[in-house]
């Protein structure tokens, strides 16, 4: 049975999602100062626009073009400018450092250490997105090469409601939403 994610909580951009490792990438780039569910419809947005979710076309499509594509309302970001260029610099990496398929930064790491490392020198993702994005792949695609839990900290934690690592339903969805929320809170009120 194949894996079916459900972050986008849209049947179509979902399916993207289940079926296309570089479209689970991209919205995982995609989900910073905008809603989670919106990131990771991006990408079927851009395959509907664009095409193709191949990471070699985008890598080359014409920048200004793509920025158009990606702008165009309902934009694929908040910044959907801005972001087509780091859709690209992340497709270019697939292209030249994964011969254009995003599932073998997972599928060739051997340690939990090796793919955070992958995953972090990726475009556009630090260490937060990174250990969130490893939590993803081990908690819904089943990736957990030895040490992954380390490396995710905190998201690794089963039952929790973290991240999006965390969202298999509406349910989910808001129990993160409302975690990231009291976070938010906790840390306004510790400063004061």
């Amino acid at each position: 049975m194949a894996i079916q994610i459900r972050i986008a909580q849209d049947e179509t951009a979902d399916k993207v999602l289940s079926e296309d490792p570089f479209a689970l990438l991209t919205g995982m780039l995609l989900d910073q100062q905008f809603p989670m569910e919106r990131a990771f419809a991006g990408p079927a947005k851009v395959l509907e626009r664009f095409g193709t979710l191949d990471p070699a076309a985008i890598a080359a499509a014409e920048p200004e073009a793509f920025a158009d594509l990606c702008a165009t309302p309902p934009a694929v970001h908040r910044y959907g400018r801005s972001m087509a260029g780091r859709i690209q610099a992340l497709a270019a990496v697939v292209r030249d450092d994964y011969d254009g398929d995003a599932s073998r930064i997972w599928s060739q790491a051997s340690t939990g250490a090796e793919l955070f490392a992958r995953v972090k020198k990726l475009p556009g993702f630090g260490e937060q997105k990174a250990k969130i994005f490893v939590a993803l792949l081990a908690k819904q695609l089943g990736v957990r090469p030895d040490g992954w839990g380390t490396v995710a900290g905190a998201y690794a934690e089963e039952g929790s409601f973290r991240s999006v690592a965390d969202v298999v339903d509406a349910q989910s969805l808001q129990k993160v939403r409302d975690f990231k929320k009291a976070t938010k809170a906790a840390a306004k009120e510790a400063k004061g």
